[in-house]
């Protein structure tokens, strides 16, 4: 059974990045998996994309030596575990707000003794080239678990979040983060809010051993963010990697003018 090299990289202390999904092409997952990012996460939530999409990216995802993650439409059980049943290797939960939220997520994507995900299915032992009888014997220490924190709500429970077992990383959305605030979506800020929460859920994270991530614009983000020790890091999206280098060449070649394309991934 393949190793979750991700997980595995989290887990010693070390940063992982990769970037975001959000094209419903299983062709575009493929050629962003020979790229050399560690891992891709495909987009189900502000995405239009298809659970026979998804599993079709993550197979060609973990075909081409890249880790395939999920981030589903809500954390729920039921899509917990159709991402994870179909081949993802982890999973982005969006809007975990409560301690109460966090040990669902970890119910729901944990086999027991850690949690109570249903068995069934041939794809996730297929994604981890394995069979499936050692899939749920090894899957607990492979599957990486992610809690997005990006409301202020989740800011004020992070301590309890973090603190609950099985949980591996948390995420930060700064768009929703920001405007959870009161402030204006972005990927950066100074507002002291913002800066000041950032700091806080790092802190926390170190101290109940849970990675901590967030989502920046472009390399040089990611960089400064590594330095100041967040792990798990997203640059942007492959819809907006793809954008900006459009328009890098339309505007070194004078043409037009171009429409606001680029949006929050």
């Amino acid at each position: 059974m393949k190793t979750n090299l991700v997980r595995s990289k989290l887990k010693r202390g070390e940063p992982s990045v990769g970037t975001w999904l959000t094209l419903p092409d299983p062709i575009a997952a493929r050629l962003m998996a020979r790229t050399g990012f560690d891992w891709l996460t495909v987009e189900l939530e502000h995405a239009p994309v298809t659970i026979e999409t998804a599993t079709q990216s993550f197979a060609v995802i973990a075909g081409n030596g890249t880790v395939p993650l999920a981030r589903p439409p809500w954390n729920t059980a039921e899509n917990i575990k159709r991402v994870l049943d179909n081949g993802a290797w982890g999973v982005v939960l969006p809007m975990v707000n409560s301690r109460a939220e966090a040990e669902a997520a970890v119910d729901a994507a944990r086999y027991k003794p850690l949690g109570n995900r249903s068995v069934g299915g041939q794809l996730h032992a297929a994604s981890f080239d394995t069979d499936p009888a050692t899939y749920y014997e090894r899957a607990n220490d492979e599957i990486l678990v992610v809690a997005m924190i990006e409301h202020v709500q989740a800011v004020e429970n992070a301590d309890a979040i973090l603190s609950v077992p099985g949980l591996d990383a948390f995420f930060i959305g700064p768009n929703d983060l920001t405007k959870s605030m009161g402030r204006k979506p972005v990927f950066e800020s100074d507002d002291a809010e913002f800066v000041g929460a950032l700091e806080h859920l790092r802190q926390l994270g170190k101290k109940h051993g849970v990675a901590s991530g967030i989502h920046v614009a472009d390399a040089a983000a990611a960089q400064r963010r590594i330095a100041e020790g967040f792990q798990m890091i997203a640059i942007a999206s492959e819809a907006g990697l793809m954008l900006a280098k459009a328009q890098e060449a339309v505007r070194a070649l004078g043409l037009g003018t171009a429409r606001p394309a680029v949006a929050k991934y």
